[in-house]
């Protein structure tokens, strides 16, 4: 059993899971924000992100390794699902959607230098998600002429959906991810013009990019 935090480190435990919560609401939506956007939308004082993190790259890294681990929970739940395929796989689909892991992790790629923890996080991640196109794909549940990489990107466009009101878009974001699923079911379809994105495309984007 796990010894509780004490009142100081609780607090601190707290002051991390908020200043990340807000951290993620900011850079989603502007990912060149400053970090006192974060501490005025978190309600701490900058100096405790300054005292937790180095910075705003510190910051970044955090957010990004925050994010591969959820993408990678919910890979690993999808997996370990043994119900529908097709089914299995769009309610992970829906899941990377609600949670937004996936797309801020590919909105930060190139704002901060890699570490090694963040390098193997990323390849374990691409893994599980080919590993479970791939089982999806063998089911029968999904279109041959696509890839996860197809998926990946198609997706950061679902979850670039955001407009004012009490839902941020989160129906649109839904009703869109549904005309996705239904173009990837196997059946009659237009031919997809052009290739899909090369085997690295998606990893150069964490190169860091040059100002």
């Amino acid at each position: 059993m796990t010894a509780p935090l004490s009142g100081r480190r609780a607090q601190a435990a707290r002051n991390d899971e908020r200043i990340l919560d807000a951290a993620r609401e900011v850079f989603l939506a502007d990912p060149s924000a400053p970090i006192a956007a974060v501490a005025n939308r978190a309600g701490v004082g900058i100096s405790a992100l300054y005292r937790r993190y180095e910075g705003k790259e510190g910051l970044l890294r955090a957010l990004a390794v925050d994010g591969l681990n959820r993408y990678v929970a919910d890979l690993e739940r999808a997996l370990a699902d043994e119900g529908d395929a097709f089914t299995v796989y769009a309610e992970f689909l829906g899941r990377v959607v609600d949670g937004g892991s996936q797309a801020l992790a590919q909105r930060l790629a190139g704002t901060f230098p890699v570490t090694p923890e963040s390098t193997a996080l990323a390849r374990r991640a691409g893994g599980l998600a080919e590993q479970l196109f791939e089982r999806t794909v063998r089911a029968g549940g999904l279109r041959d002429d696509v890839t996860v990489d197809d998926v990946t990107l198609v997706l950061e466009v679902v979850m670039a959906i955001e407009l004012p009101g009490p839902d941020g878009g989160r129906a649109l974001r839904h009703r869109y991810l549904t005309l996705l699923l239904d173009a990837l079911r196997p059946g009659e379809h237009l031919p997809l013009p052009g290739p899909p994105p090369a085997k690295d495309a998606l990893a150069a984007r964490w190169r860091t990019r040059k100002s």
